[in-house]
């Protein structure tokens, strides 16, 4: 009699077998997939910006942990660092799970977590938790800040509302969006949170201008600047604060001119790390004023590589999306990279001392656990949404995508 073939051996030759070998090797093209689609060089950057995180994290964390020890509780010197490095690995996980949606999935996502985040944002005002004056933290377990994680959902949702008017052109998608946008704001004044509301307010300028807003209503807008500031100034007490001692300095709030002083205490080159001492008077080294120990201990010339970095991040968003076609990809990408860009130049500026002090984390490079994290799920996102088979080339006969044609009005 013949002998029957074992059923390991036979099942891995079986059309359609699922087999331990057939799933090993599947997963292996679903990378290989990936790893063609994604943007390499938006990734290459990215974790460049991580990087020199962590060495200035290395370098703030003695001086705040320093500053935050007590009689009773004495904080390590590197317990920042320590704990910037977990949040960094749950970023990283983040950003690679989010990266390998695809366009759809990762418009779903970010839709329903957008909603879900507006409901907790709602939810601060009554149970949240207070730090420094501010209501912004919900503790589900761990601290959550909301807004964080609501502004890679905001791009994507006004993106997916915004792209309604090619079904149907008579549909209201901006006065929806300038709704969102209202609730938003209003929410993020309640706790008060003004810094994320002004780079809210940003992101959703930049995409309604690239969804076609009318050029009355931008000139409308951009008069009306000079107005919120006034009322921001007449009823934010620390709004007020801010603005007078970008103004005129002042004594409790001149964290600003310490973190200038501090930025170009090192000169071209830094001190070396660990071997600045300006750092040590400055009040959130690890987060706010990372930019200003990075001049202290890495020089002035770090600083103009990291202000470079995050001009290529935004340059290679937009000459990724020049040709792209598809409108919700345009918005959603456009939305994104300003917030990340966005929030790199307030921080950067007001550590020249050039803007008032706003309470905002230098992305992918201060500490932070929320803002950590949703940053990461914001480049994964971003590379999800401008995934692009590099096989499949462009119609030369087709129209200009909906970037190109704005780009076109300038050149």
């Amino acid at each position: 009699m013949a002998s029957q073939p074992t059923t390991d051996s036979g099942d891995r030759y079986v059309p359609g077998a699922r087999g331990p070998s057939r799933q090993r090797k599947t997963r292996r093209s679903d990378w290989a997939v990936w790893w063609r689609e994604i943007d390499r060089v938006l990734l290459v950057l990215v974790l460049a910006l991580m990087a020199i995180g962590t060495l200035a994290v290395a370098a703030a964390s003695p001086a705040s942990a320093r500053r935050l020890s007590t009689a009773r509780v004495r904080l390590d010197d590197l317990h920042f660092f320590v704990q910037h490095l977990r949040w960094q690995a749950v970023g990283l996980l983040t950003m690679l799970g989010a990266s390998r949606l695809s366009r759809e999935n990762a418009r779903r996502a970010g839709i329903v977590l957008g909603f879900a985040m507006l409901g907790c944002l709602m939810l601060v005002p009554v149970v949240g938790s207070s730090v420094n004056g501010a209501k912004r933290w919900l503790n589900l377990g761990v601290s959550l800040q909301p807004s964080e994680f609501l502004k890679p959902a905001f791009a994507i949702t006004l993106a997916w509302i915004l792209s309604w008017r090619l079904r149907d052109p008579k549909m209201p998608v901006m006065g929806i969006c300038t709704g969102i946008m209202g609730l938003v704001g209003a929410l993020l004044m309640a706790q008060p949170d003004f810094g994320s509301a002004v780079l809210f307010g940003m992101v959703w300028f930049v995409m309604m201008v690239l969804a076609g807003m009318p050029g009355k209503l931008i000139a409308v807008i951009t008069g009306a600047v000079p107005l919120l500031i006034g009322l921001v100034y007449a009823f934010y007490e620390n709004g007020r604060h801010r603005i007078d001692a970008f103004l005129g300095g002042g004594t409790a709030y001149d964290q600003v001119d310490l973190a200038r002083h501090t930025l170009v205490a090192g000169g071209w080159t830094g001190s070396g790390l660990w071997l600045g001492t300006r750092k040590l008077g400055l009040p959130e080294a690890h987060t706010d004023y990372i930019f200003s120990v990075i001049g202290e201990e890495f020089g002035l010339l770090m600083c103009a590589v990291v202000v470079v970095l995050y001009f290529a991040v935004v340059a290679r968003v937009l000459i990724r999306l020049a040709d792209e076609e598809d409108l919700f990809t345009v918005l959603a990408a456009s939305g994104l990279v300003a917030q990340l860009g966005g929030q790199a130049f307030i921080n950067i500026l007001v550590n020249l001392q050039l803007f008032p002090s706003k309470g905002m984390t230098l992305p992918l490079i201060s500490y932070g656990g929320s803002s950590t994290v949703a940053l990461c799920l914001n480049v994964g996102f971003l590379l999800a949404i401008t995934r692009r088979n590099p096989y499949l080339r462009r119609d030369p006969f087709a129209t200009k995508g909906p970037l190109s044609s704005i780009l076109g009005l300038f050149s």
